[in-house]
């Protein structure tokens, strides 16, 4: 049965090929960036609002297409100034409503039609923090001397220096998740191991409000180094906390005071946690369809819903959207795989990683890829009358597309890692935060020199 659908594919012309899947993901956010406001939707085609992490994550793939000859240097211009200009424009004030943001944060989720906040949804740290490190990456890669890629450098200098990181400590050692007009600061705060690092990096870099060189150290003193799987390394077990900082930034060879007494650094601890969430599906203790060696991959996706369900004669309870993973920390696990977990990862475990992707494409290619890729996840154990052979997600999730596209960008050729480096925001709060070694220490020379 396999073979004839792997066939079936051979013959449409739509067997997996790296840069199809690219170029595929890449239009999820140059295709459905809104016409007017530039924000991408936080899903498709359900359209429901736009995500600011997801706009994040546009602005850095309009690089990688125009490097991968998607568009053209000057259309991918055009279209980062407009978002730039955008989002400067949106009204930032304390407002519960007819507002985008305050104090250089945005919130979580935006209207569609106006770009104002969503509901009641919070003013977000990381969620803006993943915003300013795609605006970041445009102002270090548009460094023409020309008017538009000016303009561009100058509205992402004011974009990043308006957040006011040091508000959102709420007077506290670590960076609160958020906060909301209606009832202030949310208690949880960001502690490691998690997606926060490259948001810390960039509060630590700000010369407008930045937050202490401390936060660092109390970030660290929260981190779990326990073995699973046989594999020990710092826990977090959905996988995109092992990514979303890497999209960005090259932790290869350099290393804070924490790593440095492991004995390794951060890339090495994702390629770690990969390896062991793989080495969990293919373990696959809850016996779920279709796990294996070339199928795997937990993190936080789309489900088929949320409740339990008799599947064989046992009762199994599966989740809607939810943070899926496997670490010695807790397990999350219904039988939901999402591409994004290998797609993701794949400068950790370019061998492991390709060849699920290739798997997932080639043997369920009519059922989970489509116009703009893989669409966000699937679970072959819950089948039902309308999914008699499990179930596929119908919508596409921005921050899910993201990290396929650049992470494979990265992979092929380090292109928005040795951007980054080039931004002397990520460097100073790399610095600050004590980082050194491997491409710090070149950069440093090759300025002395």
């Amino acid at each position: 049965m396999c073979l004839v659908i792997v066939l079936s594919a051979c013959n449409r012309g739509v067997t997996y090929q790296r840069q199809e899947l690219k170029k595929r993901t890449f239009h999820y956010f140059w295709d459905l960036a809104d016409k007017n406001n530039y924000q991408i939707p936080d899903r498709y085609p359900t359209l429901t609002f736009s995500s600011i992490a997801a706009t994040g994550f546009g602005l850095t793939s309009y690089i990688s297409g125009i490097e991968s000859g998607f568009v053209t240097r000057d259309q991918g211009a055009q279209r980062v100034l407009s978002t730039l200009q955008s989002l400067w424009r949106l009204p930032q004030g304390d407002a519960k409503s007819g507002i985008s943001g305050f104090k250089g944060f945005y919130y979580h989720f935006l209207n569609l039609n106006d770009a104002m906040r969503y509901k009641e949804v919070e003013l977000s740290s990381i969620d803006t923090g993943l915003l300013m490190a795609g605006v970041l990456s445009v102002q270090s890669y548009f460094d023409k001397d020309n008017a538009i890629e000016k303009q561009i450098r100058d509205l992402a200098d004011q974009l990043y220096l308006r957040v006011d990181w040091n508000w959102m400590m709420n007077g506290q050692k670590t960076m609160s998740m958020g906060w909301h007009p209606e009832k202030g600061f949310i208690p949880a705060q960001w502690k490691g191991y998690n997606e926060a690092m490259v948001l810390l990096i960039m509060a630590m870099g700000s010369p407008t409000h930045g937050i202490p060189a401390s936060s660092w150290d109390e970030w660290c003193k929260t981190y779990e180094w326990e073995s699973f799987m046989g594999i020990s390394n710092v826990q977090f077990d959905p996988l995109f906390g092992h990514q979303y900082s890497h999209v960005w930034i090259d932790f290869r060879g350099i290393k804070d005071t924490y790593m440095e007494a492991k004995g390794t650094d951060y890339f090495e601890n994702s390629k770690k946690a990969t390896l062991s969430n793989r080495a969990y599906c293919i373990k696959n203790p809850g016996n779920f369809k279709g796990y294996g060696y070339q199928q795997w991959g937990l993190t936080a996706c789309d489900g088929p819903f949320n409740g339990q369900k008799q599947i064989d004669g046992r009762d199994i309870q599966f989740f809607d959207y939810r943070a899926r993973g496997a670490s010695s920390q807790q397990v999350i696990d219904d039988g939901t795989i999402a591409p994004t977990a290998a797609g993701g990862s794949i400068p950790f475990a370019p061998e492991e990683c390709e060849a699920a992707l290739k798997n997932m494409w080639n043997q369920h290619y009519d059922q989970l890829v489509g116009q703009y890729g893989f669409k966000d996840a699937f679970n072959l154990t819950y089948r039902d009358p309308k999914h008699p052979e499990g179930w596929f997600d119908v919508d596409y999730l921005g921050i899910d597309q993201g990290p396929i596209l650049l992470q494979m960008q990265n992979h092929e050729n380090g292109l928005i890692w040795d951007i980054m480096k080039k931004n002397k925001y990520i460097v100073e709060g790399l610095k600050r935060a004590g980082f050194s070694g491997g491409w710090l220490k070149t950069n440093a020379l090759s300025q002395k020199n």
